[in-house]
């Protein structure tokens, strides 16, 4: 006999907050010379998700316009820099954050450590606040998670007030999500927002490729990096948004330079 399909939180998640696209979001895309960023890497064993999340951090603990969340109309910038990273667990079956506080005073050896032992304990099933969230989840139907996921983001997001009886910590995504999919093999895409997180900043991390560029006028092999950012543009404007991404590129193409502002 066939076992009834068991719909994932991620998939309940995502049917419930559907809808049509009601905000101004910007998209935009840089690529990255990642030759010192390789070398970085091999050095000091972290991944590009890694540095990608410490440039971003510095880069928004100087953009307090962007490190905030809106409450009541009106823009409230945050104490603290904190940012979330996506992790994948066993199989695809679901998709769970890890949130690394006060990411702008880490080093990114710090932020790996931190990061591989959360993930560890999410694909174990002993982060006690995630599986306490699931529980609501799981129960549900999906046309009742909407409003509810509603209240509850901005309850947790923009009012900073946690539920402890739901596993749920006060602005639980932090002021940016940080997902990579070069494992997957996908080349280039866009991050939707996600409503009930209430960030302004998403960025995807592709996978490092090497590619012919123009260097002082020849062509050379150089091994270039994608990041696919999507921005609320009621936190920023294009100016602003260049100027972010103006400072990551200094990070991530000059890495040893995130460790001197640790």
């Amino acid at each position: 006999m066939k076992k009834p399909y068991q719909m994932s939180t991620r998939r309940k998640l995502a049917i419930a907050t559907w809808g049509s696209p009601r905000e101004g979001n910007i998209y935009g895309k840089m690529t990255v010379d990642a030759t010192h960023a390789l070398t970085y890497m091999q050095e000091h064993k972290v991944t590009i998700t890694h540095l990608v999340g410490r440039a971003a951090g510095l880069a928004l603990k100087s953009a307090p316009d962007l490190n905030g969340r809106i409450v009541f109309g009106r823009y409230v910038p945050h104490n603290t820099v904190d940012l979330s990273f996506l992790v994948a667990l066993p199989h695809g079956q679901d998709l769970a954050k890890f949130k690394v506080c006060n990411i702008d005073q880490k080093t990114t050896v710090q932020i790996a450590e931190e990061l591989r032992a959360g993930a560890e304990q999410l694909r174990a099933g002993k982060d006690a606040n995630f599986e306490k969230s699931k529980g609501l989840l799981k129960v549900l139907p999906t046309w009742a998670l909407k409003p509810l996921l509603w209240a509850i983001g901005y309850v947790t997001g923009a009012l900073g007030i946690e539920i402890k009886a739901l596993g749920l910590e006060a602005f639980p995504f932090g002021s940016a999500i940080i997902t990579s999919v070069g494992m997957l093999g996908i080349d280039e895409g866009y991050p939707p927002p996600t409503p009930f997180a209430r960030v302004p900043v998403y960025l995807v991390v592709t996978k490092i490729k090497d590619r012919v560029i123009a260097h002082q006028g020849e062509a050379v092999i150089r091994p270039q990096l994608d990041i696919m950012a999507t921005i609320d543009h009621r936190f920023l404007d294009g100016y602003q948004g260049a100027q972010l991404a103006k400072q990551m590129r200094h990070y991530l193409e000059n890495p040893k330079l995130m460790d001197e502002s640790a």
